[in-house]
């Protein structure tokens, strides 16, 4: 439970499908660490892609509509800890405007990451999502990785990576965040 009025700090884990971003982001839930609450984009469910058009204009434009209300709803959730982390495949173009917006100074952006062919093994595996080992998705993961490369955000390569050494990094990243003064 928040102890104070201020927002809280927010962690943005990103990344394709298949870079283990759900995968450790529920590792660190499992952890229970004191103020720390962790949320999943997704769970909002995900429409169509003819209703993101039909609605939004087109999947980006829901993208950034959705990635707002995650930053709203995360921001004025008084029940929230501390730190909130969310998972989700979202531009980090989309996550600045809306944290300045809102006021809000502690968060930083993790992107995970690994290269094709190690995304598609665990689609097409453990996932059980082969319709997600697709080009476009390989031209989603470039494009991330170029944004936080432009951006200077810290990129994590999770391919030789177990889930609970992705998830102590996320813990390394989720307490410095809580140390950092608002």
């Amino acid at each position: 439970m928040r102890t104070s009025e201020r927002p809280p700090a927010i962690l943005f884990v990103i990344g394709a499908s298949g870079a283990g971003k759900t995968a450790a982001v529920r590792a660190l839930a499992a952890r229970s660490l004191p103020n720390v609450r962790c949320y999943y984009f997704d769970s909002i469910g995900v429409p169509s892609p003819a209703v993101m058009e039909r609605d939004w204009g087109g999947g980006e434009r829901w993208q950034e509509e959705m990635t707002k209300q995650w930053i709203d709803r995360l921001a004025a959730d008084p029940a929230n800890g501390e730190l909130a982390v969310l998972d989700g495949q979202t531009r980090p173009s989309f996550i600045q405007p809306h944290l300045a917006r809102r006021g809000i100074r502690r968060a930083r952006i993790l992107l995970l990451d690994c290269p094709a062919n190690v995304r598609d093994a665990r689609l097409r595996g453990e996932r059980g999502q082969p319709e997600l080992a697709t080009e476009p998705m390989d031209a989603w993961a470039v494009y991330l990785r170029g944004q936080a490369e432009t951006l200077g955000l810290r990129v994590v390569d999770t391919s030789t990576l177990a889930v609970q050494q992705v998830a102590d990094i996320l813990e390394e990243e989720a307490l410095t965040l809580l140390k950092e003064s608002p």
